[in-house]
């Protein structure tokens, strides 16, 4: 019995040991890490990518409006996807990712991604209406540490609060390692169903980055997703820009705006014309370095200076941001009504707070999400903490 009890301690040790470098995450047959994601026409389109190992040599996405009936399969349209390969630390496996088009607007779909004898479950989500209509969306600041033990309750409680969101933006650094596939694993761990209805609209952060002078974006980041590509030549699916339901919001790639002046004049200029020829009644800008920091060390001068003149001169409502691992909000100058600036963090890597005039509202040490709504000519913005108490909360009326 004694060497029985030291064989299972020994097994179960291995065990462990596997789960913890990541092979829980290895990929399988049935496919995993299925994803919607925001598209250039969100009321006629859906975009949805996934995973298999590289056993599976097509793919399949079955979609049709979402009856009450269960019989789906008999009315279902039918697209094939072919696989694209990836190998990270050794381990292949296929993404694959489409766009739905010719969807109706403002109507549930119901969808599963796959092949014969190896598909996923039946899925809602919900297109946008053409013209403006109220909605709600999330904003989540950075994730990145923990994501399933710790940050994995943040994102859920946000569903709970506002299961009829439209997308959920995540202000970058969803990860802490690039190029480390056992984060990932994580993160899609951590949003469980939630992003298989709910589209994400993410933009990059330092740490989706390889550190150095030639810093590659992580492989995850367009395998993974498959956002829009009507952003500067070169920054596809980094810096992009979606009209949902009268509001124009934009995706800045800030690290390499920050790193490199080509990038920056480039964003500066494809950010101004697409702000100019905007009819939308709101405009808001997510990226992930503050151009109002919430720490006196952590400030991007040069950003601000280039960029917030921008903000101001065409009428930007809210910038969402990251980085700083604090919350602070605040117009920068109390005469302003707009824009306002929001530094938020949704996972459990804390830092303090300086003691910058700009916020009206601060917090350290403190997970939170927040919910905006669109209601007419009013635009509802609350911050709730990880445990659902509010925060903080303010309107903007046009």
């Amino acid at each position: 019995m004694k060497y029985v009890c030291q064989f299972l301690l020994s097994a179960c040790f291995f065990f462990n040991a596997l789960l913890c470098n990541g092979q829980e995450f290895l990929p399988k047959p049935y496919p995993d890490r299925v994803i919607l994601t925001v598209t250039e026409q969100p009321a006629t389109t859906m975009a949805v990518t996934w995973r298999t190992d590289t056993s599976i040599q097509k793919g399949s996405v079955e979609y049709l409006v979402a009856p009450d009936s269960p019989d789906l399969e008999t009315a279902a349209l039918h697209v094939a996807v072919a696989p694209q390969l990836m190998e990270v630390e050794g381990v292949e496996a296929h993404y694959f990712s489409t766009v739905l088009t010719g969807l109706l607007p403002k109507t549930s779909y119901a969808y599963r991604v796959g092949n014969d004898g190896a598909w996923s479950e039946w899925i809602h989500f919900t297109t946008a209406a053409v013209k403006e209509d109220d909605f709600t969306f999330l904003y989540l600041g950075d994730g990145q540490n923990d994501l399933r033990s710790r940050w994995s309750r943040v994102v859920r409680a946000a569903y709970a609060k506002a299961p009829d969101a439209r997308f959920i933006v995540h202000a970058g650094d969803l990860i802490n390692r690039s190029g480390v596939d056992k984060e990932w694993g994580e993160w899609h761990d951590a949003t469980g169903f939630i992003h298989r209805m709910i589209p994400a609209l993410a933009t990059p952060g330092n740490h989706e980055y390889t550190k150095g002078e030639d810093m590659q974006l992580d492989k995850h980041w367009r395998a993974g997703f498959n956002f829009p590509e009507n952003g500067p030549p070169g920054l596809e699916e980094t810096a992009y820009y979606v009209d949902y339901q009268g509001m124009r919001i934009i995706s800045l790639n800030s690290q390499l705006i920050i790193t490199n002046e080509n990038w920056k004049q480039k964003t500066h200029a494809w950010l101004e014309k697409i702000l100019a020829e905007s009819r939308d009644k709101w405009k808001v800008i997510t990226f992930h370095h503050p151009i109002l920091s919430t720490a006196e060390r952590r400030d991007n001068p040069e950003f601000r200076a280039d960029f917030q003149p921008l903000f101001e001169k065409y009428g930007v409502h809210l910038i969402l941001q990251g980085h700083d691992h604090t919350y602070g909000r605040g117009t920068g100058n109390p005469g302003n009504t707009k824009p306002v600036y929001i530094v938020s963090v949704s996972g459990p890597k804390m830092y303090e707070a300086g003691s910058n005039n700009w916020m009206e509202k601060r917090a350290t040490k403190t997970q939170l999400f927040q919910v905006i709504q669109v209601r007419g000519n009013e635009l509802f913005y609350k911050s709730y903490t990880a445990s659902g108490k509010l925060f903080d909360e303010f309107v903007i009326t046009k």
